[in-house]
Protein backbone atom coordinates (compact mmCIF):
# COMPACT_ATOMS: atom_id res chain seq x y z
CA UNK A 1 0.00 0.00 0.00
CA UNK A 2 3.01 2.38 0.76
CA UNK A 3 5.22 0.97 -1.70
CA UNK A 4 6.45 -1.67 0.61
CA UNK A 5 4.15 -4.45 -0.40
CA UNK A 6 5.60 -7.34 1.51
CA UNK A 7 3.81 -10.32 0.76
CA UNK A 8 2.32 -11.88 4.34
CA UNK A 9 0.01 -14.26 5.10
CA UNK A 10 -2.29 -14.20 7.84
CA UNK A 11 -1.95 -15.28 11.60
CA UNK A 12 -3.08 -18.89 12.01
CA UNK A 13 -3.93 -19.79 15.90
CA UNK A 14 -3.28 -23.13 16.85
CA UNK A 15 -5.90 -23.28 20.22
CA UNK A 16 -5.43 -25.00 23.15
CA UNK A 17 -6.15 -28.67 22.94
CA UNK A 18 -5.57 -29.21 19.57
CA UNK A 19 -2.39 -31.36 18.32
CA UNK A 20 -1.31 -31.64 15.14
CA UNK A 21 1.35 -34.28 14.01
CA UNK A 22 3.66 -34.25 10.54
CA UNK A 23 5.07 -31.38 8.51
CA UNK A 24 3.49 -27.85 8.90
CA UNK A 25 4.20 -24.57 6.93
CA UNK A 26 2.93 -21.48 7.50
CA UNK A 27 2.48 -18.62 5.50
CA UNK A 28 2.13 -15.87 7.87
CA UNK A 29 2.94 -15.06 11.45
CA UNK A 30 1.69 -18.05 14.49
CA UNK A 31 0.39 -18.43 17.36
CA UNK A 32 0.31 -22.21 19.09
CA UNK A 33 -1.35 -22.54 22.26
CA UNK A 34 -1.39 -26.03 21.41
CA UNK A 35 1.00 -29.10 20.51
CA UNK A 36 2.79 -29.25 16.83
CA UNK A 37 4.86 -32.38 16.65
CA UNK A 38 7.25 -33.04 13.68
CA UNK A 39 8.76 -30.16 11.53
CA UNK A 40 7.88 -26.77 10.92
CA UNK A 41 8.08 -24.19 8.78
CA UNK A 42 7.93 -20.54 8.42
CA UNK A 43 9.49 -17.32 6.71
CA UNK A 44 7.89 -15.05 9.70
CA UNK A 45 7.36 -15.62 13.95
CA UNK A 46 5.77 -18.39 15.59
CA UNK A 47 4.60 -17.64 19.29
CA UNK A 48 4.59 -20.41 21.35
CA UNK A 49 1.84 -19.52 24.24
CA UNK A 50 2.13 -20.63 27.92
CA UNK A 51 0.22 -23.54 27.43
CA UNK A 52 1.76 -24.42 23.72
CA UNK A 53 4.16 -26.99 22.74
CA UNK A 54 6.12 -27.17 19.61
CA UNK A 55 8.56 -31.02 19.39
CA UNK A 56 10.38 -31.64 16.84
CA UNK A 57 12.60 -29.70 13.91
CA UNK A 58 11.35 -26.19 13.78
CA UNK A 59 12.67 -23.30 11.08
CA UNK A 60 11.26 -19.82 11.44
CA UNK A 61 12.56 -16.08 11.08
CA UNK A 62 11.98 -15.77 15.14
CA UNK A 63 10.35 -17.59 17.17
CA UNK A 64 8.75 -16.38 21.02
CA UNK A 65 8.55 -18.99 23.47
CA UNK A 66 6.38 -18.35 26.38
CA UNK A 67 5.73 -22.34 26.47
CA UNK A 68 7.49 -25.62 25.67
CA UNK A 69 10.09 -25.79 22.73
CA UNK A 70 11.70 -29.26 22.38
CA UNK A 71 14.14 -30.12 19.54
CA UNK A 72 16.21 -28.78 16.63
CA UNK A 73 15.60 -25.03 15.97
CA UNK A 74 17.25 -22.74 13.11
CA UNK A 75 15.91 -19.04 13.43
CA UNK A 76 17.00 -15.55 13.30
CA UNK A 77 16.09 -14.64 17.06
CA UNK A 78 14.58 -16.12 19.65
CA UNK A 79 13.29 -15.00 22.48
CA UNK A 80 12.44 -16.66 25.65
CA UNK A 81 9.81 -15.23 27.98
CA UNK A 82 9.77 -15.87 31.78
CA UNK A 83 7.67 -18.91 31.44
CA UNK A 84 9.23 -20.18 28.18
CA UNK A 85 11.41 -23.25 28.17
CA UNK A 86 13.72 -24.52 25.16
CA UNK A 87 15.35 -27.97 25.21
CA UNK A 88 17.63 -28.84 22.34
CA UNK A 89 20.19 -27.49 19.06
CA UNK A 90 19.33 -23.98 18.61
CA UNK A 91 21.10 -22.05 15.79
CA UNK A 92 20.54 -18.28 16.03
CA UNK A 93 21.65 -14.99 15.41
CA UNK A 94 19.67 -13.52 18.22
CA UNK A 95 18.88 -14.78 21.67
CA UNK A 96 16.95 -13.04 24.60
CA UNK A 97 15.81 -14.71 27.73
CA UNK A 98 14.45 -13.06 30.13
CA UNK A 99 14.20 -13.65 33.91
CA UNK A 100 12.87 -17.08 35.03
CA UNK A 101 12.91 -18.44 31.06
CA UNK A 102 15.09 -21.50 30.41
CA UNK A 103 17.27 -23.12 28.26
CA UNK A 104 18.98 -25.85 27.94
CA UNK A 105 20.88 -27.45 25.54
CA UNK A 106 23.15 -26.22 22.55
CA UNK A 107 23.67 -23.00 20.33
CA UNK A 108 25.34 -22.00 17.62
CA UNK A 109 25.78 -18.57 16.36
CA UNK A 110 26.18 -19.74 12.55
CA UNK A 111 26.39 -23.25 11.83
CA UNK A 112 28.50 -22.61 9.05
CA UNK A 113 31.14 -21.04 9.82
CA UNK A 114 31.50 -22.74 13.14
CA UNK A 115 32.58 -25.90 11.15
CA UNK A 116 34.50 -23.85 8.82
CA UNK A 117 36.79 -22.81 11.42
CA UNK A 118 37.21 -25.84 12.73
CA UNK A 119 38.43 -27.32 9.30
CA UNK A 120 40.85 -24.11 9.13
CA UNK A 121 42.34 -24.88 12.78
CA UNK A 122 42.74 -28.41 11.84
CA UNK A 123 44.48 -27.47 8.61
CA UNK A 124 46.85 -24.86 9.94
CA UNK A 125 47.97 -27.32 13.16
CA UNK A 126 48.79 -29.69 10.65
CA UNK A 127 50.39 -27.49 8.15
CA UNK A 128 52.48 -25.95 11.20
CA UNK A 129 53.51 -29.24 12.72
CA UNK A 130 54.95 -30.45 9.14
CA UNK A 131 56.85 -26.93 8.70
CA UNK A 132 58.18 -26.83 12.16
CA UNK A 133 59.71 -30.14 11.25
CA UNK A 134 60.83 -29.84 7.20
CA UNK A 135 62.87 -26.48 8.91
CA UNK A 136 64.10 -27.87 11.74
CA UNK A 137 68.16 -28.50 10.70
CA UNK A 138 69.53 -32.53 10.63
Amino acid sequence: MFGKNKKMGEITYIASGCNINGETEFTGNALVGGSLFGKVHSEQQITIEPEGLIHGELCCHELKVAGVFKGKLKCERLVITGTGSVEGEVASKSMEIFDGGQFVGVRVKDEVNLLQKLNNKNNTNKNNTLSEIELQPQ
